[in-house]
């Protein structure tokens, strides 16, 4: 089987989801807690692309799950044994549920049977919370991996994943982090090693048919 062949296969849209990882207001919009990310997230048309994939996904009727990270006002349950949770408690912008900055930020379209899902705690968007039930009750064996950061959250969940018995593909142009030069050393020289990479262009003409 071709290359295209192969990636086709793995793409049926009955058996495949795709991912949003922290594209929410709070980290990737406008008025983010972590600037330098958000301004990479943008700048580079990440979210853009992100968000013409989420379309393509719901036009060809592939599931899309959105994972959010927030926190409680009292911050009850979330961690403080690492040194990123103790920084992102003290920042001017919080991710408190129910909030601005926990709303899936623009241009990323969220349609009615999307899902989302929330965490409290932890730096996987699939360990410990409803992500890997909800596609198993999906029937879903293929997990299309976007979002922020490649630093943290991206690889954690392309990890988990693969360690869950799912097959990830990750769109390359579709995630970023800090600094710039990081993203595709990371996904080249780690992610590579356990997913398919691919672009954004590849997956939008196959979910075009």
């Amino acid at each position: 089987m071709s290359a295209h062949g192969a990636l086709e296969a793995l793409l049926e849209p009955s058996r495949t989801a795709l991912l949003t990882v922290e594209c929410q207001n709070g980290v990737v919009g406008e008025r983010s807690a972590l600037p330098e990310l958000a301004a990479a997230a943008r700048e580079s048309g990440m979210l853009d692309r992100v968000a013409r994939l989420v379309g393509a996904a719901h036009g060809a009727g592939v599931q899309v799950l959105h994972a959010v990270a927030e926190r409680r006002p009292d911050g009850r349950g979330s961690g403080a044994n690492a040194r990123l949770f103790r920084a992102a408690s003290r920042l001017p912008v919080q991710q408190l549920s129910g909030t601005e900055a926990v709303r899936v930020a623009a241009p990323v379209p969220v349609a009615e049977e999307d899902l989302v899902v929330r965490r409290l705690h932890g730096l996987s968007p699939l360990a410990g919370t409803d992500v890997d039930p909800l596609l198993r009750n999906l029937g879903v064996r293929t997990l299309v991996v976007t979002g922020v950061s490649a630093n943290v959250a991206v690889p954690n969940a392309v990890f988990d994943a693969v360690n869950l018995g799912y097959t990830v593909v990750v769109p390359e142009d579709a995630v970023a982090g800090v600094p710039e030069d990081y993203t595709p050393a990371m996904v080249r020289h780690t992610l590579a090693l356990v997913a398919t990479v691919t672009d954004t262009a590849t997956l939008l003409g196959h979910w075009a048919r």
